[in-house]
């Protein structure tokens, strides 16, 4: 039973890397490095193989983030998390990987998304800011035609709503990787993930339509600047968390889900630093 319970892992591993590679000529040099040092490792040390997927995380990378979370959930015993496995597993769902359904585990629920890697959790320090800047254009010229598009579309509606379009984009990448089709575990749905209340709330009728969805958020995201000002880090934050938590708060809530979402979205926007992003518009 053993030895064939390893080969399915084996076999599993081969088809997951398998998977990746018709994409992996869109991926960040640095984050493809990271998986395939990752895969090499799965087997001996698992431990030093999530360390690997954590570089491809930071980079925003969603095989990274199924890997993580189907080590947490099905890997060897010293490391198996189901929560944890959740958190990681709703990430990699929410960029468009289309594998995490398949392990997420629907009775437990979701730790918070800490410091990468095993034993994170609660309590942990917040998402890392990778120390390379990001840069929009050069991401979005190794995306698929298809995201390429989404992003024309994305910048056109942000323009047209008179929404900053580095901010716009930085949210579609955080949310869904430029996926029309993602879903979440809270039935955010479409290229801006929206769930069914903000979509009743802006008029979005057809969450997978793109151009209806990203209408949809760009009025949104308007009508939270309207709220906050040109405040990217209260606009970002509600709409990760909502509005009423910002206004609870009077600023970031004091969710590890949010704090990790504003500072990705920080720097999907190239904006790395707090005070810059305040007064960004």
């Amino acid at each position: 039973m053993q030895r064939l319970c390893t080969w399915g892992w084996g076999i599993l591993l081969l088809l997951t890397t398998a998977s990746t590679h018709a994409d992996s000529f869109r991926q960040a040099p640095k984050a493809m490095s990271a998986l395939r040092q990752g895969a090499a490792m799965e087997r001996s040390n698992p431990r030093q193989a999530i360390a690997h997927y954590c570089n491809a995380a930071s980079l925003g990378n969603p095989e990274a983030y199924f890997r993580i979370g189907r080590l947490l959930a099905r890997g060897p015993q010293g490391i198996r998390s189901a929560r944890q496995a959740n958190a990681y597993l709703a990430m990699a769902m929410r960029l468009g990987n289309q594998q995490a359904a398949r392990y997420y585990n629907t009775r437990v629920g979701n730790a918070p998304l800490g410091p990468c890697g095993v034993g994170g959790g609660s309590g942990g320090a917040p998402w890392i800011q990778p120390s390379t800047p990001f840069d929009q254009d050069s991401y979005l010229a190794r995306q698929s035609m298809s995201k390429q598009k989404l992003a024309g579309m994305i910048r056109q509606a942000a323009k047209r709503h008179k929404v900053n379009p580095q901010l716009a984009l930085a949210i579609a990448i955080a949310e869904s990787n430029l996926n029309s089709f993602a879903v979440s575990p809270k039935q955010a749905q479409g290229v801006m993930q929206l769930i069914p209340e903000t979509q009743v709330r802006f008029g979005v009728t057809r969450p997978f339509d793109a151009e209806q969805n990203i209408r949809g958020a760009m009025i949104y995201l308007k009508w939270l600047e309207k709220q906050f000002g040109p405040d990217w880090i209260r606009i970002s934050a509600a709409y990760n968390a909502g509005e009423q938590a910002v206004v609870r708060y009077g600023g970031v809530p004091p969710y590890q889900e949010t704090q990790e979402y504003v500072q990705r979205v920080l720097y999907y926007s190239g904006h790395n630093q707090l005070k810059e992003a305040r007064s960004a518009r």
